[in-house]
């Protein structure tokens, strides 16, 4: 049987003497780009730590499936990075980093000055969408969970991806959520769940929370997660984000987001801390793609400027 392991570790060749990268189609998030969560994935397997841990990238530009990308690595016992890059420049800058078990609380940012940010050339400004706007009271919330989108080979939630996760994310007034169960692919050597699953969790969650925001689509371009703990194969897992965690920077292009993972008796195995940014042109050309598998409804409640 292939696992989403050993995918993730035939994507990775030092024979040459330099470390590449060619991440497999199966791991692709928007069209033609990996899902954040697999990159992640890639850097936390070379690191090789085990524990409470930190991991994270900043993403500069999107990331190819099947094209062959540079892949430097640093590190010293406890602290790994990473630098990944294709012949025009640098992709992702990654870490990972040992957390103190019991103390993990959420990572420090990775970007700490406006001249590290990713490129931003084809972003443009956006307000707040309706559904962040105009939320309603405590006492008088919408309570009714609609469906999020789907696509056909997304890792997270492709339908037809058969590698994937299959993941059916809803949402409300309060929050995005959904409840997981792992497949057999998804079981590691030692009987954990794979690291890629939680990456991917947190990943897909905070990219609904910044759409649902903004009402527009783009990228995840800030991903710091933190690892909690080794996760048993089996049973459910819940992933969700408060709607009111998500948050502007000064720039209003950037809107921050706060993701949890937990299994069924409550136990937090992940949380994370995501960036998401807003790409000029990206909701009509995912809007297309969406009409042709999901309800117009499910897609105009998200991208209502793009789903009349």
């Amino acid at each position: 049987m292939t696992t989403i392991d050993s995918v993730l570790r035939r994507s990775l060749d030092d024979r040459s003497g330099a470390l590449i990268l060619t991440l497999d189609p199966a791991f692709q998030g928007l069209p033609e780009t990996a899902h954040g969560g697999s990159v992640l994935a890639a850097f936390d397997a070379l690191a090789g730590l085990t524990g409470p841990r930190h991991v994270g990238g900043v993403y500069r530009r999107r990331v190819p499936l099947g094209v062959p990308l540079a892949l430097t690595r640093a590190h010293t016992d406890a602290t790994h990075t990473f630098v990944l890059r294709d012949a025009t420049g640098t992709l992702v800058d990654g870490r990972v980093a040992s957390a103190v078990d019991g103390a993990c609380g959420a990572p420090v940012p990775l970007l700490d000055h406006a001249s590290h940010r990713p490129d931003v050339g084809h972003f443009r400004s956006a307000a707040p969408g309706d559904a962040q706007t105009l939320r309603v009271s405590e006492g008088h919330r919408d309570t009714t969970r609609h469906p999020l989108p789907v696509s056909r080979t997304c890792f997270a939630c492709g339908v037809d991806s058969t590698l994937g996760l299959r993941l059916r994310l809803e949402f409300d007034d309060a929050e995005v959520r959904g409840t997981w169960a792992p497949r057999e692919p998804f079981r590691t050597a030692d009987g954990t769940l794979t690291t890629v699953a939680l990456t991917t969790l947190c990943d897909e969650a905070a990219f609904w929370l910044g759409a649902l925001a903004t009402g527009e689509s783009g990228m995840t371009t800030e991903l710091a997660v933190t690892l909690r703990r080794a996760v048993p194969f089996g049973g459910t897992l819940t992933v969700a984000g408060a709607r009111a965690d998500a948050r502007p920077r000064p720039d209003p292009r950037y809107w921050n987001t706060e993701v949890l993972v937990r299994t069924e008796d409550r136990t937090l195995v992940a949380s994370a801390r995501i960036t998401f940014v807003v790409v000029r042109g990206a909701a009509r050309r995912l809007v297309q793609g969406l009409l042709a598998i999901n309800d117009p409804a499910i897609v105009a409640r998200v991208f209502p400027a793009y789903a009349r």
